[in-house]
């Protein structure tokens, strides 16, 4: 019988040849990949329940939302914290709605402050939106200027003397982006939240291109969505009699919380619970 002896050069051939093999394997194209992973989160959005997508508004940013998120996820639902890139009514809800559109399955859709602006332009004309939550939010009609509507409604504290602001890398002449002043931004901002926690906050927040105050919105998606509003009648921001005013405009679900501009921080119970009634209205 002829025995067929393997060499130590030859079996480290094998071994690399192996290994080769192996890795060709898993040098996959780019767009399969892609196009795995979105079938993938498109099984996901398949079931009865509906993706929640949150939109933070100016001098906030992504993890503002980190107490309504644990609460919502708690139920078992798919929660996506979107960051608002905070440069106009004419960019912000074009991204907001390219992101809903790789999304499967219905969609309720909330926004703060200014995302509030960016939610009522994004979801006009898209029947995957089922809900429309404004936290403390603008809800402007057709034609309406943030800038209107505040000079309509004085008494926010986010007016020129309180703002920074600074240049940035392409931006429009006169348009510059505009922050709260760290020393105003705890009582203009967050007034029931603890001391340490607001000045970390003005930190950390996230500014807005000036521009945004100025553009007029688009049809409202809250003309044929249904709507629901948490408004803080501590608002030190958007004066709670304006947030009031544009939540009847739109037909709304109002809660009223003693809560400053940032309730969903300070109340995320409260934020969570408003989202969960009308997850379950139009479900």
């Amino acid at each position: 019988m002829n025995i067929t002896r393997v060499t130590q050069p030859a079996r480290l051939r094998l071994v690399v040849a192996a290994v080769i093999v192996a890795i060709a394997g898993l040098v996959i194209p780019l767009s399969p990949i892609a196009s795995a992973r979105t079938a993938e989160a498109g099984r996901a959005g398949d079931g009865s329940k509906p993706s929640i997508v949150l939109v933070h508004g100016a001098w906030a940013d992504s993890g503002s939302w980190d107490g309504v998120t644990q609460r919502l996820q708690a139920h078992g639902y798919t929660v996506y914290a979107l960051p608002n890139p905070l440069r106009g009514l004419d960019f912000d809800p074009a991204y907001l709605a390219d992101f809903l559109h790789t999304i499967s399955g219905p969609i309720v859709l909330v926004g703060h402050s200014y995302g509030g602006a960016v939610i009522t332009n994004a979801a006009t004309g898209d029947p995957q939106v089922k809900a429309l939550v404004y936290v403390d939010a603008f809800a402007p009609a057709q034609g309406q200027t943030l800038a209107q509507l505040l000079a309509a409604y004085p008494g926010s504290c986010a007016v020129p003397a309180n703002l920074n602001v600074v240049p940035f890398p392409g931006a429009p002449i006169g348009v510059g982006d505009a922050y709260i002043k760290q020393s105003v931004f705890p009582s203009c901002m967050a007034n029931d939240l603890p001391a340490k926690e607001a000045d970390a906050l003005a930190v950390t927040q996230r500014p807005i291109a000036t521009i945004a105050l100025g553009q007029p919105s688009g049809v409202p998606a809250w003309q044929t969505i249904p709507s629901w509003a948490v408004v803080g009648t501590a608002d030190h921001a958007i004066p709670p009699a304006l947030q009031l005013a544009m939540s009847n405009a739109a037909h709304a679900h109002i809660t009223t919380i003693n809560a400053s501009h940032l309730s969903m921080i300070s109340h995320p119970s409260t934020v969570a619970d408003v989202i969960l009634q009308a997850v379950r209205a139009t479900s």
